[in-house]
């Protein structure tokens, strides 16, 4: 983890960096399921309307065959709530806009409703960590539907192929169930293993701040995995899978607390052994895997926080979603765009955590919608060329845009724009330069009004706030580990909980001063509490480990559980 924090006095102009804004990643390692997940979703209902000769009507199919995108990293359980809501959240977006269309054709007020969807969606996808891909994907729906001219009377159809379609969508996210039931779970533990061996691996090799992004990198991975294994049953058959994936989730953070005492190749070991369907990898003796699930015990006692204290702090996110999308739709109206639409959901994409990475999110879409519209460009003359063509070009962009979208944002979106430009024409051809000229307008009057709003207009002030408080959390989380680790003989699995739950204030710490820091025009960040807060907390929690006795290379090396999935 970083040791210093940057203060909100840094230049704004040397924030806006182009540096690795666009730079490729490794792709995801499941990049192929949202990819076939999102065809296997949009294919037959386009090709049933491309049948009858319907393919009007496919913009309400999409709707329910889109959140065939979501979940992919959730157990199957969690996944088949989690779907149904996003299909629930789909169709209700898309039923106001469409009452909206059917009530009014003024653009303003259009606009306005859409901004204002907008800035629910965003809210409610952020503090239910429903993505990716987010609000982005619903916003698209319900503005473009704003734009459609309705009926009241023909409402209930268009709703009722979007929720056909959703249920279609449901299916097709639900089928690798029966296969491998355990996967999701299974990936999150070996992201977790091996993002704990890469750090462990650095560690020692220069100074601790060199492997400040190492070490953050594996407490976030493991932190995304403990959500997935707490959403399993915890009675049942499933149960021995869970406690152990649990366990080796456990030896992840065990290794980020004491890296010097770590084998990297035998967590390495353990993750490439999840692979597949195979046998799940032993981790040790059963008194120390006896407090290890008495601390994950304590875990589950732990309330949930209510959605609304989620929501709380999104508020600054959701009035920059809501302005800037308004504002955005207001300027392209007035350029006399017939679509403005575009121009907000280029806006509503734009938003993230910070000003810095709704800067680089700025640039990412506008390079890549841009790259887009050279693209179709190429490809309309075959797509006109037939209907038939037509949905076969849009299908393969709609794989392409999912494959490539993990290696960047902008890479994703030389696939999404053209395939966006395609489904306009579903309902008859246009002039290709008219939608050329249209979108490229849309995209950079979106992107340039929308963080303009963000950067100057709605600005995030209680983001030091939180950091006090993220710093005040951590403190006292080091504090009940320290009073325990005092005692000669603390209540079973009470160190163990006081050590996971500094492990979680001291992510939180970071996660919200790196946020912070991405700020402009607030008051300066208390960086020497943020510091020690972070030194002190993981020296507590080394001193916890070596207390415990537990260490990574006890136990018979990749020795396995006799659990099947």
């Amino acid at each position: 983890m970083s040791s210093a924090t940057p203060t909100s006095g840094t230049s704004p102009v040397r924030r806006l960096s182009l540096t690795g804004v666009l730079r490729l990643r490794r792709p995801s390692e499941i990049w192929f399921k949202p990819a076939l997940s999102s065809v296997a979703a949009v294919a037959p209902p386009n090709l049933l309307l491309l049948a009858l000769g319907r393919l009007d009507l496919a913009m309400y199919t999409m709707a329910g065959s889109l959140c065939a995108l979501y979940a992919h990293n959730r157990p199957y359980a969690a996944r088949a709530r989690t779907l149904a809501w996003v299909v629930l959240g789909m169709i209700g977006g898309l039923a106001v806009a469409l009452v909206t269309a059917s009530l009014t054709r003024d653009a303003v007020v259009l606009v306005t409703v859409g901004a204002l969807l907008a800035a629910v969606q965003k809210a409610l996808c952020d503090a239910t960590r429903v993505g990716p891909p987010g609000n982005v994907v619903l916003t698209f729906i319900s503005s473009a539907a704003l734009f459609v001219p309705q009926s009241l009377g023909q409402i209930p159809g268009h709703l009722a192929l979007a929720a056909a379609a959703g249920v279609w969508a449901w299916l097709v996210g639900m089928a690798p169930a029966p296969v491998r039931p355990h996967g999701p779970e299974r990936r999150a533990t070996a992201q977790a293993l091996n993002a704990a061996a890469a750090y462990a691996a650095a560690h020692g090799t220069g100074a601790d701040e060199d492997h400040a992004p190492a070490r953050a990198a594996g407490y976030a991975a493991v932190q995304a995995a403990w959500p997935t294994l707490l959403a399993l049953p915890t009675t049942g058959a499933r149960a021995a899978t869970r406690h152990a994936l649990e366990r080796l989730v456990v030896r992840a953070e065990v290794a980020l607390a004491a890296p010097a005492d770590t084998d990297p190749e035998r967590l390495r070991a353990w993750a490439h052994a999840l692979r597949g369907a195979g046998r799940i990898p032993r981790t040790g003796d059963a008194p120390a895997d006896t407090d290890e699930l008495l601390g994950v015990d304590a875990e589950l006692a732990a309330r949930p926080v209510p959605l609304w204290r989620r929501v709380g702090p999104l508020a600054p996110i959701a009035a920059r979603t809501a302005l800037g999308c308004a504002l955005a739709g207001y300027a392209s109206l007035a350029l006399g765009i017939g679509r403005p639409y575009w121009a907000l959901v280029t806006a509503a994409a734009l938003y993230q955590a910070n000003l810095t990475l709704t800067w680089s999110r700025a640039v990412q879409r506008v390079v890549g919608n841009l790259a887009g519209v050279l693209l179709f460009a190429a490809i309309a003359p075959l797509a006109h060329l037939g209907q038939a063509l037509l949905v076969l070009c849009c299908l393969a962009l709609n794989f392409g845009a999912e494959a490539l979208i993990t290696r960047n944002y902008w890479l994703g979106s030389v696939c999404v724009t053209p395939m966006a430009l395609l489904v306009t024409e579903f309902a008859g051809y246009q002039a290709t330069g008219d939608l050329m000229t249209e979108r490229a307008v849309d995209t950079v009057v979106g992107a340039l009004v929308g963080f303009l709003a963000a950067a100057v207009v709605v600005t995030n002030r209680r983001a030091g706030n939180r950091v006090e408080q993220a710093v005040t959390a951590a403190d006292r989380a080091r504090e009940r580990a320290a009073r325990l680790l005092a005692e000669p003989a603390p209540a079973p699995g009470a160190l163990e909980a006081a050590r996971r739950g500094l492990a979680v204030a001291l992510t939180d710490l970071r996660a919200t001063a790196d946020g912070a820091a991405g700020e402009w025009w607030g008051r300066a960040l208390p960086q020497e509490r943020v510091v020690l807060a972070e030194r002190s907390g993981h020296r507590t929690l080394a001193e916890a480990v070596r207390r415990q006795a537990v260490r990574p290379d006890r136990g018979a090396g990749t020795r396995t559980e006799d659990v099947r999935p």
